[in-house]
This record gives C-alpha cells, structure tokens and sequence, in this order.
C-alpha cells in the first residue's frame, strides 16, 4: 500500500508511463512496469545448468559444480586433488573438447519439461566461466581463443537448438546470463570496456535473436548497477527490444540491487523468504548442486514429495518455483532427475488447476499447534519436510496450503498428510449453505458441516487406487474465496 505523501507522485509516474509508452532508465519508473500475466499465472519453471563444467561435474557435497573453474583457481584441496587424478596439468579451458553433447536430444529435453507440469524453461545460456552456449563472436575474442559451442566442443548453437523444441510446447523459452566472467581479461583489466564491449553486445544480440520469455541475469554483485548500465538496458528492453512487451526479467542487476529493484525477486536456497506485494521466485537443484555433481548420491536428491511441497508453499505465499536440473555432459538428463520431474507432472496431471492461475490468499497456509520458528539445522536437506510432514517434538506443521483462482472464486486447500480418521479441519472459515466442496484426486463431490467457526469436511476411504500422486491432497471449494484486506 502506497503512503498517502506518495500518491502524487506514484499517479505522475503512471501517466508518465502510460501517455508515452516508455520507461525510463531508473528504478522509479522500471519498477512500475507490470509482470507479465503469463509468467504470474505459470507458477513453475526448470532451470538449467549446463556447460563446460558439466564434464567435470564435480563438487564438494553442499557446494555448486558450476563453480568447478573458480574452486580448482583459487585451490579448493578437494578440487585440485579431482582435477589431477582425472584430468593430469589440462587446463579447464581444454575441457570444452570434452563437452560433447553428443547425446543432446533437444526435443525429448523439451517434452519431458512439459510433462513435468512446468510452464517455463531457463537455459545457462553463459555462465561466470564465460563459456556461450550460443555461436559468440565477443566470447572468441575476448578470451583470445575458441570459446563457445558452436567452435569447440558440441559444434552446435545448444540455445537455439532448445527453444526451437521448447516452442513446439506449451512452455515458456527462457535464458540465464551472467553479466561478469570470473578470468576473462577484459574484465579483469577493464570493467568498463568488458560492459560495454562485451557484456551488452552478447545480451542484446540474445534477446534480438532468440527473443526469450524470460532473461534470468545473474553474476552483477562485483560492481554497482551504475557499471553494468542496467537501468539503461532495462529501459531498451522494456521499450524497444522484440519482446518488450513478454519478457520477464529480475532484480540481479548489480551489487545491492537484489531484493529492492526489479520484476522479480529471486531468492535462491531461501525457503523461508516471503515478499508478500511483489513477484518473486525461488530456485534450487534437486540436489545441493545446479549443475550435475557426480559426488552427489541418491539420499542427497530431494523426494518427489518434498520438491512437491516446495511448490506448493512458494505458490501458497504468492511465489513462483525454479527448480534446476543438471544434464551431464554428452547431454543426458540423470534419471534420478528425470524420475522426479514425471513424477510431479503425475501430480500436476491431477492438482494443476490448484497451482496455475492462483494467486496468495487471505490465510497462506494453516498451523497447527505448537511452535512455528523451526530452523534448518546442519544435516537438515529440507525445510518444508520439517514444517509439513516431519517436525521436531514441540514444533508446529503447516496442515494446510491455501491457493485462490480469482478468475473462478475458487479457493483451494491442499493438505499433505491424509488424515486418518477422514476429517479435514479448514480452520476460521464460514461456507455459505449449498457451498460445493470438491476432491480433485477423485473429482468427487464431498460433504461438510459447519462446527461453529471450522469447517469439517468428510474425506472417502483411501484408495490407492483412486487417490494417485499421494504427494499432496487437494479440495477444491467453489464459489468461495474472495477477500478483502
């Protein structure tokens, strides 16, 4: 809500806006631009991580293997003591031969994106090793040597050739890009000359020629926004680029940008962020790792349930959810990650309806009794687990997860444990008689009563065979949700 001293000033600033068309290069007037409907109504994304790392593919557990080039740099013991034994005195630049992408299928990678449920993809187009996954004209120059893969490695354009399979689908084509490459010589020398010469050149020939959804930037907390020009690039792609009108964008704009400027917000390994009143996205690996880390074992991988859960509560809160897969470097999906992203789009096949289009109600999520200030602690992999299905003694579990379709005025509970004497409990909520009440693993209708200020409503028996994806449970309460603040 806006203070009343501010309400000229923010009304100035929509005329501005809408009598001509343009942003201006500041945070004031980019930051009023309106996040695309499509991405706030899509909820769910896959990130990918994928590059020259991704031969290696190794990291300590709890660390990032895309971090390969910087561990092994600045001396990691255990990366060293990896590199040696697998690679002898090649340099990391020398692995690109090795990234083959020899097994890349872009259109099975593009289908099982889409029968996982997500509605957008975002791509490592170039990560902080410089390496493109485009043909770059800068990248050759500036490193002084072959560096992208269309010269070494997969002698291909891996970007264009995943939107185009992407663009066959339902989902949304997307790209990440770091603005800042950790040794590249230009930048090293000249940040100034790197931005101009090097960093802009490559975004806008990106966004000219692929013309993505989203433009996922990353790698800009070495220097102030003032160097990387970004309010200056914004207000280009917010007024002139081919998808001005389409594209999302985020707030890693620069050092101290994130969390206060920008379309989205992105925290990353942050379960517990919430920024209620502005887009935002949480990403993670299945894993530790966003690229593939072959240290990593089974017991590392988040369950099916749990990524579920994930999902859930961002969209709950009012939040959208990345979540990263690793390809290795012949250009293979793990399976492990494959199994996952199936197995969500078995419960998306059933649930959607209670993820898409939905936005925060009144009442997030409801407790139950007993303390709600869990923190993670050393050993823990996942919060949610500990705040739904698995709390220590004393502390309180989130019972249900409210979502709202305000197009439908349709609000929808969803409960990850099925209680065992049938009864759901939807706390502080009056239904209206004749109210519909819906089970979506069954499409049953379901009875409820009123018991003074809760509404008990009566589950079926549990059958296996009927209630599939027993992931999370949904009802759906029709003709019941809207609220005012």
């Amino acid at each position: 809500m806006f203070r009343p001293k501010n309400l000229l000033a923010a009304f100035l600033l929509i005329i501005s806006v809408n009598a001509f068309g343009q942003y201006e290069p500041n945070w004031k007037s980019l930051d009023a631009r309106k996040v695309p409907e499509w991405y706030t109504n899509a909820k769910f994304g896959i990130f990918i991580h994928w590059g020259v790392y991704s031969v290696p593919a190794y990291g300590k557990k709890g660390t990032y293997s895309e971090w390969y080039q910087h561990a092994l740099r600045e001396g990691d013991s255990a990366t060293v003591k990896y590199h040696k034994e697998n690679f002898g005195d090649r340099s990391y630049y020398d692995l690109a031969r090795d990234f083959k992408a020899d097994l890349f299928n872009p259109d099975e990678w593009a289908n099982l994106i889409e029968k996982s449920g997500a509605k957008y993809v975002v791509l490592t187009s170039k990560h902080h090793d410089g390496f493109c996954l485009w043909p770059s004209k800068e990248a050759n120059r500036d490193w002084g040597f072959p560096w992208n893969a269309e010269v070494v490695g997969p002698h291909r354009d891996l970007l264009g050739d995943l939107f185009k399979a992407i663009r066959k689908t339902s989902v949304h084509p997307g790209m990440y890009y770091s603005l800042y490459e950790w040794y590249n010589p230009l930048w090293v020398n000249n940040k100034n000359e790197f931005v101009e010469l090097h960093t802009w050149p490559q975004m806008k020939y990106l966004i000219t020629t692929y013309k993505p959804d989203v433009f996922w930037t990353d790698g800009g907390w070495d220097a102030p926004d003032t160097t990387w020009k970004a309010e200056q690039f914004l207000a280009w792609v917010y007024n002139e680029s081919p998808v001005k009108n389409s594209v999302v964008t985020f707030d890693r704009w620069g050092r101290g940008v994130r969390f206060h400027h920008g379309s989205v917000y992105t925290p990353e390994y942050q379960p517990d962020k919430d920024f209620e009143g502005h887009a935002w996205e949480e990403s993670r690996g299945m894993g530790h790792s966003y690229g593939y880390n072959r240290a990593e074992d089974a017991w590392d991988y988040n369950s099916t349930q749990s990524l579920v859960l994930q999902l859930i509560d961002k969209v709950s809160r009012g939040g959208n959810f990345l979540l990263d897969i690793g390809p290795d470097a012949h250009g293979k999906i793990p399976p492990i990650m494959q199994e996952r992203l199936l197995q969500i789009g078995d419960w998306m096949n059933i649930n959607s309806e209670a993820i898409y289009n939905t936005q925060r109600w009144k009442t997030p999520s409801q407790w139950s009794a007993g303390r709600q200030d869990y923190k993670m602690k050393k050993g823990d992999n996942d919060l949610l687990l500990k705040l739904t299905i698995d709390p220590d003694p004393g502390y309180a579990v989130k019972e249900i997860f409210y979502t709202y379709n305000a197009s439908t005025n349709s609000l929808y509970a969803i409960f990850p444990k099925y209680p065992a004497d049938r009864k759901l409990i939807l706390k502080n909520i009056q239904l209206p008689k004749g109210t519909g009440i819906t089970f979506l693993s069954t499409k049953g209708k379901l009875q409820w009563k009123q018991q003074g200020k809760n509404v008990e409503v009566a589950l079926p028996a549990y059958d296996p065979e009927k209630i599939k994806a027993p992931y999370a449970y949904v009802i759906k309460i029709a003709n019941y949700g809207r609220f005012t603040k």
